[in-house]
């Protein structure tokens, strides 16, 4: 049988799909990838199923069947490059190692040092990831980094979002801390216990950061919400740009049950391990940057990245619920007035 013209016909649908798909950095390719794995699935299928009414041939829908594979096992692109191109470090030579495809990086502190490294590019809001393995065994007084701020220092004015994981003695629970600065004023401080042993193999720890909220999340999962207001607020840090570093140290001071557990240098060298740095983030240049005025161009600075979808705000109750073991809006004793962003809804 003859076919007709119309049923050779491709829909004018397939081809705007196609173009949209091949554009450098589309906003649809960034939007599809960065969501959680379930909600791909559930985005491929629809896709898959509205796009195979639209395909008039195998062909056409082998094509855009490809498309959605590709699609679907698309992850967020990590930062390109060695080491040295994307950082600076701050310790001995000794202290900093390498896997022999230089993919995997080690940080190490003994009593003499520490290690530390920061990005050469400063960002201002974004997406920010790293894979990290905590010290294990033994690790009470040591402290593992993951954190942005605006200066290399701890600074009297700066700005800063805290990933900090607190070693403990064997056994115990790992703790991870979340803090805020806006201007050099922290006290912020969220503790949560992790659902899994962070020692035995990479997990991933990321920040949302745009004018609307900041999110921390450990392997996707939300874990803490700080909502910005819409007004002008000494607590939100949303002005200044910053560098991503991460770093090793001794704070047996304070770290471990308020410091009365020491570090044990017996166990040294402690040693945490990176892989997988990505970001998608807005680069600042000076001195007239992209991002001095917040736009809706990149997938992190539009609607749903300004509050937790349906899947997420799930997530995140159940973090509430069976996780948190400090939260600083809740410390009365510390905060008889509670500070104003304390009395933002992080469901909205």
């Amino acid at each position: 049988m003859t076919k007709t013209s119309d049923q050779c016909a491709v829909h004018p649908l397939f081809y705007l799909f196609i173009y949209i798909l091949l554009q450098e950095n589309s906003n649809l390719i960034r939007s599809f990838t960065s969501q959680a794995p379930i909600v791909k699935f559930s985005i491929t299928f629809s896709f898959l199923f509205l796009l195979e009414k639209m395909a008039s041939s195998i062909a056409h829908f082998l094509v855009l069947s490809a498309i959605i594979v590709v699609l679907f096992s698309s992850t967020q692109a990590e930062v390109q490059g060695s080491f040295d191109d994307n950082f600076s470090k701050s310790c001995p030579e000794t202290h900093f190692k390498t896997s022999e495809d230089g993919q995997i990086w080690y940080l190490s502190l003994d009593k003499k040092a520490g290690c530390g490294f920061m990005t050469k590019q400063k960002y201002r809001f974004g997406w920010f990831s790293m894979k990290l393995k905590l010290v294990g065994g033994d690790s009470a007084g040591v402290v593992t980094a993951y954190y942005m701020c605006t200066e290399d220092g701890a600074g009297p004015t700066r700005d800063e979002l805290d990933f900090e994981f607190l070693g403990n003695r064997t056994g115990e629970p790992y703790l991870i801390q979340t803090n805020v600065y806006k201007n050099g004023t922290g006290n912020r401080e969220m503790r949560h216990v992790l659902w899994f042993d962070p020692t035995e193999d990479f997990h991933t720890y990321s920040i949302l950061w745009n004018t609307h909220q900041i999110v921390f999340f450990v392997d996707r999962v939300p874990i803490r919400v700080y909502k910005n207001a819409n007004y002008t607020n000494n607590f939100f840090p949303n002005e200044k740009p910053m560098y991503l570093f991460s770093s090793i140290w001794n704070a047996d001071d304070w770290a471990t049950r308020g410091g009365l557990e020491k570090t044990n240098w017996k166990n040294q060298p402690f040693v945490s391990s990176y892989k997988d740095f990505s970001v998608d983030g807005c680069q600042w240049k000076d001195p007239y940057p992209s991002c001095v005025s917040t736009t809706t161009k990149n997938w992190w600075d539009q609607y749903d990245s300004w509050h937790l979808s349906s899947d997420q705000k799930l997530d995140y109750a159940w973090v509430q619920r069976n996780l948190v073991i400090y939260d600083y809006c809740q410390d009365a004793e510390r905060f008889p007035k509670k500070p104003e962003e304390c009395w933002l809804n992080p469901w909205e």
